[in-house]
């Protein structure tokens, strides 16, 4: 294997060319994000609709995701997608609702949002614990994973120690991230996501001819059926449905009962549910409101239908030439496939291309994870609390100086950090109560900021004493115990993330709903301002009683819009994989479900805007 690690000229050219290319639009613009935060970390509000929703694509792609795909080929099967597939129903509120909203809020972050729903201390309470926990705690783990990612792709491309390789990227990545602010993240995300598609269909093309095409592969992988190698549901998009009965343990240990949570739980009760921190600050930096719901549309277009596929083939691949992952890259675990797949078949060029394109999906996340997170520092917290009334000027140069102090933390973050895919289900644990009260803050008079306090703290705490009984499990046991990666026991069941899930969520809801209603409702006032400002629709009868809208209210019609909106993007989505792995009867009738779909939309949605 060594013999195929040491890089081309042309490979080291086409790199070096991409950093310089990534600097030299960060300067460029470093003059015009230095001369406000709402340049710095919205861009003006000025983004037409293309720009934003490829901005968007391109930062929730990077260096982790293909490598955390190739985890869940290699481990249980395509199904385990359904982990995010989910997210879809949830992302598609967000379309045809939240775009709208954001827009009219115009606030520089969410998290402005609060003091304008809420009031009072609570209210500032609440803005201050959201812009700290998501820009240190919930930003650490997401950064750490994705600089863990790029790492194990650098180590294994370059044959570098992982150290070196971590501190070789967050070099990179913390430059940029300081010189482009917003102007120079969207920009180059145009940029980065173009190469990193290329890069990914390349690499699927060159894999699937390597293995001698999808018939063939398809023969490989039915050989290996029956032995350690491959899981039986490996290569179905829905697990089957087991034999035993709901109520048995056997089947709350079984795949479907995890895809049955993922699709009926966890899309409507995660933290991100109206649009998440870095989507909505692209909702903000959108020309308007039409502009804001085409670019959220594009986004889950391309996210959940078009990216995915060249990864999976790759991941599935990977089965085939590395059965058993080599002993030299076993600390990487199964995700190293994928490197292992790149670095086996691409030569001189290819190689380059395939690097930066991971660079490119690296920095996107990177320098917006970093932009957002000092937004929400410098405009929830250190504006909002400690030095109101300073320049512009001097809020810009606090966020460069936080955005180091950011990336250095998650660089630490990243060495602790052993399976990429375990930390996104721990970041799913943290927020999983929360969902259903951000949803319903801009419909029901009478949520209150307890509301949501109660929900997030409820999810936490129940989060973290799972973890903790995760360490005491394995000291008890004088095991050795990895963030995120060890699962605590409970009643027999190893507690994975869809069964915390059912144990968060409902806890949570009764939780919230009791503080909601013991505690009393915002002043009047307050929500009548709120109201006439945004103008959702919903309940709020006793608040704004012979109201008369001068905006639409993004409410009406939503149930036919977000019925055709899972038709046409599922559709599309699984219209493909089927077509891919050549079940085309299936992929013909996915197909016209999406263009039905799409239809519906611009006669119901687009073309009323």
């Amino acid at each position: 294997m060594t013999d195929t690690i040491s890089l081309h000229w042309v490979d080291w050219a086409i790199i070096v060319a991409y950093i310089l290319f990534s600097l030299g639009v960060g300067i460029y613009f470093s003059k015009r994000a230095a001369s406000s935060t709402e340049e710095y970390f919205l861009s003006g509000r000025s983004l037409p609709w293309w720009l934003v929703g490829t901005s968007m694509v391109a930062t929730t792609f990077a260096a982790d995701t293909p490598l955390a795909i190739t985890e869940f080929v290699r481990g249980q099967g395509i199904w385990q997608n359904w982990f995010w597939w989910n997210l879809l129903m949830g992302a598609l509120l967000s379309v045809f609702l939240f775009s709208r909203l954001w827009r009219r809020a115009e606030v520089l972050t969410d998290n402005e949002l609060l003091e304008i729903r809420y009031s009072g201390k609570p209210a500032a309470f609440l803005r201050a614990f959201k812009a700290g926990y998501f820009a240190i705690l919930y930003n650490f783990i997401v950064m750490g994973w994705v600089i863990n990612a790029m790492a194990s792709v650098v180590s294994v491309m370059l044959n570098m120690d992982k150290w070196t390789a971590v501190w070789l990227c967050v070099t990179i990545a913390v430059v940029y991230a300081i010189l482009s602010g917003f102007w120079g993240v969207v920009i180059t995300d145009i940029v980065q996501f173009f190469i990193a598609m290329f890069g990914s269909i390349a690499l699927a093309i060159i894999a699937l001819n390597h293995v001698g095409g999808m018939d063939t592969l398809l023969q490989k992988l039915s050989s290996l059926l029956g032995t350690d190698i491959i899981h039986e549901n490996t290569l179905k998009f829905i697990p089957p449905v087991p034999d035993n009965s709901i109520g048995s343990l056997s089947f709350w240990e079984s795949p479907f009962s995890k895809f049955l949570i993922f699709i009926t739980v966890m899309w409507w009760s995660h933290h991100g549910t109206d649009g998440g921190g870095y989507i909505i600050q692209r909702m903000s930096s959108a020309k308007n409101e039409k502009h804001a719901l085409l670019a959220t549309l594009w986004f889950n277009l391309a996210h959940y239908a078009v990216r995915v596929w060249p990864w999976i083939i790759v991941g599935v691949v990977s089965i085939v030439m590395f059965p058993v992952i080599p002993d030299s890259y076993s600390e990487l675990g199964t995700k190293a496939g994928y490197p292992l797949v790149m670095n086996m078949l691409l030569g001189p060029g290819m190689k380059g291309i395939l690097i930066v394109s991971f660079l490119a999906a690296f920095m996107s996340t990177i320098d917006t994870h970093l932009n957002w997170g000092a937004s929400y520092i410098i405009n929830d917290i250190y504006k909002r609390f400690f030095k109101p009334n300073e320049s512009e000027k001097h809020y810009v140069i606090v966020s460069k100086i936080i955005t180091v102090i950011l990336m250095i933390l998650a660089a630490f973050t990243a060495l602790k950090m052993q399976s990429i895919s375990k930390a996104w289900a721990f970041i799913f644990s943290m927020g999983a109560g929360i969902g259903l009260v951000l949803i319903l803050r801009w419909f029901w008079w009478r949520i209150n900021a307890w509301s949501e306090i109660t929900a997030l703290s409820t999810s936490i705490v129940i989060t973290l004493l799972l973890e903790s009984l995760a360490w005491w499990q394995v000291s008890a046991k004088e095991g050795v115990y990895s963030l995120f990666g060890t699962e605590p026991v409970l009643f027999g069941i190893q507690i994975q993330v869809h069964h915390k899930l059912i144990i968060i969520v409902p806890i949570a809801i009764l939780s919230w709903l009791i503080a909601t209603f013991i505690t009393k409702p915002e002043p009047t006032e307050h929500l009548r301002k709120f109201y006439e400002k945004v103008q959702p629709g919903g309940w709020w009868g006793p608040i704004t009683p012979n109201f008369k809208h001068t905006l639409q209210p993004v409410s009406e019609g939503i149930l036919v819009q977000w019925v055709a909106g899972v038709m046409m993007i599922y559709g599309f989505t699984f219209g493909i994989g089927n077509l891919i792995f050549m079940q085309y009867g299936n992929s013909i009738l996915l197909l016209g479900c999406a263009f039905i779909g799409a239809f519906i939309i611009w006669n119901r949605s687009i073309s009323k805007l």
